[in-house]
């Protein structure tokens, strides 16, 4: 019998339709799920987090994979039943994650918000400016989001420094990142959230970083203590840019808003066109992966 997946739109109807042994069955948010529900193995959340489908789950006595269209996954650890895989839709954002960085670095170098105002206000400022050719950047995460920007990064003739939890080939280990921290022009966040990443960017953290360098953050508001990177944006001695805050949508009033030293946009950087085909590819990569009797291969296991 094919598996059956609960899908939540349209665009996942056509995504899996395609695939051997597997029976996409639309279901719509706010109504009764759909009788065919009882049968099905996989779930595809869409944009809901897990408060949001609570008891719902429960009627899903044959639930065996919880695929995910985002590659964070931090709402839904330990929100599956007993038994139930987890898989992130890791791969699908982080070329137009790393393209943001990319923009971000490029414009923050060449001036180019400055040459903005400048031009608004009818002013020929002409000036020379810095450049990425040279920087030294360290990204914290070397899965999928700190490849695609490395990759990017060297035709800019940047150097590039990985650090991951676990040292390998062209990846240096955790332990090594507070003395690596001083000797980088930007450091970028490209990791998961987790207990141990949670506040990771402390008050500590952001004084070994070298003056005038700059914080890059896209991956979860909740790694950095706000208050601490504040005082170092309005003393002047560091900079930064944040896709990502906490809360979130930050609210009027916020200090950030007003921060000097900092580009501040509202968690877009991996919300390019052709988002919602590129997310169901990678999902419709995993789905098949389960129904062939694999294991999917973005599978989560407790704090990934």
């Amino acid at each position: 019998m094919p598996v059956t997946v609960l899908v939540p739109d349209e665009d996942g109807e056509r995504a899996l339709a395609g695939l051997t042994g597997v029976r996409p069955v639309r279901y719509e948010w706010g109504r009764s799920l759909p009788a065919e529900a009882i049968e099905a193995e996989v779930l595809i959340p869409g944009t809901h987090r897990a408060a949001e489908w609570g008891g719902l789950l429960a009627r899903l006595p044959r639930l065996r994979l919880v695929q995910l269209l985002l590659a964070g996954a931090e709402d839904w650890i330990g929100a599956v039943p007993v038994g139930v895989l987890l898989s992130t839709c890791r791969g699908a954002h982080g070329g137009s994650t790393a393209e943001w960085v990319m923009a971000v670095l490029l414009s923050v170098y060449r001036e180019l918000g400055n040459f903005a105002i400048d031009q608004m206000e009818q002013r020929w400022n002409r000036h020379t400016t810095d450049t990425l050719q040279g920087k030294r950047v360290l990204i914290v995460g070397a899965g999928d989001l700190g490849n695609h920007l490395r990759r990017r990064l060297e035709p800019f003739d940047a150097a590039v420094t990985m650090v991951a939890m676990t040292a390998r080939e062209g990846v240096r280990p955790v332990e090594e990142l507070p003395g690596l921290l001083g000797e980088h022009d930007v450091v970028v966040l490209m990791v998961p959230l987790t207990s141990r990443t949670r506040g990771m960017v402390d008050a500590g953290f952001l004084a070994a970083m070298a003056d005038n360098s700059l914080l890059v953050n896209v991956s979860r508001g909740q790694i950095v203590q706000h208050d601490a990177l504040l005082a170092e944006l309005n003393s002047g001695r560091l900079r930064a840019a944040l896709d990502v805050t906490e809360p979130e949508p930050l609210p009027s009033g916020h200090p950030l808003w007003t921060a000097p030293n900092l580009v501040l946009t509202p968690h877009v950087a991996g919300a390019a066109r052709g988002l919602q085909r590129r997310s169901y590819a990678v999902a419709a990569a995993e789905i098949a992966r389960y129904a062939g009797g694999e294991l999917p291969h973005n599978l989560v296991h407790g704090e990934y």
